[in-house]
């Protein structure tokens, strides 16, 4: 198993929640994105030395070379979240959408807030006019239900008037009122399968021009899809990982990109998975000899330290929040400790957290 050379000692060890715990003063919490997105900071950390080292992220082009394969998710964020009022007391619910379920009826799966006032067959109101109407048809769990929407017409057209209730899904820890610039900044240049509720948040740093350079350097560039859901944001109950499970995705992994991956491992190139996302679904389709296989399908691979990575040498990922699924993901490819200490570096020095934060290279 490849375990870096400072987590040998956790190899045996079972991992505990508090173990991703530290202080993280709120105003690092970034509430917007650096413009242009490419010129965040970005820190680089060699995961065999545990060395250090400070950039602008347009300089990441320097760290690769021709041949080697980034790897994109091209999903795309839909605006899933809506405020509707609920029928005869008027109440404002806040319905945060998850999925569709059923194309032919308008099914969707969906969060609700404050839950305790939803029940089965309740109507909520939606739009200045009440202009959509759901009922609510099913209870999922203490804060989830299945919708249905009543509306006559093609199904282009109610999801085009269902969006445009929509606002774009945010993450809570921005807690600035959402802005009609959000819709293009909280998306990748490249996002083209709808189904996110949470952008892949390390992609946001990639602008065009910054595209154009790798390509003109050689550096190929493949694509994954993970529909990111909100279950990678769901507080963990539990001190022992091993007893976490996580929500399903759907994530699809096609034959071009599997062709591509494969041929970088034999020729010794670097592939380098950008973001969490890509991360899980590459682990969660990997096969034999440092392979991957195409996948189409769900996936709740839950990653913590020690991991076996067998396929990516580096990655990009925002710094994340403490006690969050994805610094666990991050220390299991970058070692506990030196990721950690990285994490403390980043507080010292002022890195911005979050989807609208900097960024972080780790070099395998």
């Amino acid at each position: 198993m490849s375990v870096m050379p400072d987590d040998i000692s956790l190899h045996f060890t079972t991992m505990k929640l508090s173990q991703f715990k530290f202080k993280l003063p709120d105003n690092l919490i970034a509430q917007y994105p650096a413009e242009p997105r490419d010129e965040c900071r970005l820190m680089v950390l060699n995961a065999r030395t545990g060395e250090i080292t400070h950039h602008i992220f347009k300089e990441i082009i320097n760290f690769f070379d021709e041949g080697d394969v980034m790897v994109f998710n091209n999903t795309k964020v839909f605006p899933a979240r809506l405020y509707g009022n609920k029928e005869k007391t008027g109440a404002c619910i806040e319905v945060f959408l998850l999925r569709e379920l059923n194309v032919d009826n308008k099914f969707w799966d969906v969060l609700v807030e404050p839950a305790r006032k939803i029940r089965i067959g309740n109507k909520l109101y939606f739009g200045e006019d009440d202009s959509m109407v759901a009922e609510v048809i099913d209870n999922t769990t203490s804060r989830g239900r299945t919708l249905r929407f009543l509306y006559d017409g093609p199904h282009d057209e109610f999801k085009e008037a269902l969006y445009a209730l929509g606002e774009t899904p945010l993450p809570e820890y921005i807690t600035r009122k959402v802005e009609p610039e959000d819709a293009e900044r909280y998306q990748n240049i490249f996002a083209e399968v709808e189904g996110a509720v949470m952008a892949p948040a390390a992609g946001l740093h990639f602008s065009r021009e910054l595209m154009k350079r790798l390509e003109i350097k050689g550096v190929e560039r493949g694509f994954l899809t993970l529909h990111c859901g909100k279950g990678n944001f769901r507080d963990i109950d539990v001190e022992d990982l091993t007893k976490h499970r996580m929500d399903s995705e759907e994530m699809v992994v096609d034959g071009d990109l599997v062709d591509m991956v494969n041929a970088a491992k034999d020729a010794s190139h670097r592939v380098c998975a950008v973001g969490a996302s890509v991360l899980r679904a590459i682990a969660s389709s990997v096969c034999m000899n440092g392979h991957i296989m195409p996948y189409s399908g769900w996936t709740n691979k839950f990653i913590f330290p020690p991991y076996d990575f067998t396929v990516c040498d580096s990655m990009v990922t925002n710094f994340h929040l403490p006690l969050s699924t994805m610094l666990m993901m991050v220390s299991a490819f970058g070692g506990y400790r030196n990721v950690m200490h990285a994490y403390e570096v980043a507080v010292k020095e002022g890195y911005r957290f979050g989807a609208y934060g900097d960024a972080m290279l780790i070099l395998r």
